[in-house]
């Protein structure tokens, strides 16, 4: 590959690693073309971007990227690297425990997600854990809603005992 080529791929994945902030570094080596092919079409039916990338490339682009720090992920670069990318903090996540029950299969090595890094497999449960924003986000919505709820199934609930109340209160004051 000729050095014009490298800085291109270079400037392609720093763009990449710019424009997304959740970023799975995993081993997919050893899956035999079926499974691969079968992770692939998994990531794209979840809308997770799959590469496999060469690690010197990995890390040039990483340190190309301004205001995103890598530096704790370039010790995990070394063997076969492939990068998930979402926008979705526990997707790729739960895609690789859901994949590992019939393969043994992509090893999480890393991970970046929203400035936090997370190092390691065994890091796998607590990102598959994390609430994604829309989670997160109905979980408010629901809690919110729920005292204005019960205030309004209330109300409606004993419409004539207000009622009644009103007038025995408004008769009481004449």
């Amino acid at each position: 590959m000729k050095k014009e080529e490298k800085q291109v791929m270079i400037d392609d994945l720093s763009k990449r690693l710019d424009e997304n902030n959740i970023i799975y570094i995993a081993d997919i080596s050893n899956l035999d073309a079926v499974a691969t092919s079968s992770l692939r079409r998994q990531c794209f039916a979840k809308n997770i971007k799959l590469s496999v990338v060469k690690n010197t490339l990995l890390k040039k682009a990483m340190e190309n990227v301004q205001g995103k720090d890598f530096t704790e992920l370039y010790d995990i670069l070394p063997g076969p690297t492939a990068i998930m990318l979402s926008d979705t903090g526990n997707l790729p996540a739960k895609l690789i425990k859901d994949f590992r029950k019939k393969n043994d299969k992509p090893v999480l090595k890393g991970a970046f997600v929203e400035e936090s890094i997370y190092i390691g497999d065994d890091q796998l449960n607590l990102l598959a854990d994390i609430k994604s924003k829309d989670e997160l986000i109905g979980e408010v919505i629901g809690l919110l809603q729920s005292p204005a709820k019960n205030v309004i199934s209330a109300l409606t609930s004993s419409k004539g005992k207000i009622a009644g109340l009103v007038k025995t209160l408004s008769e009481k004051e004449a």
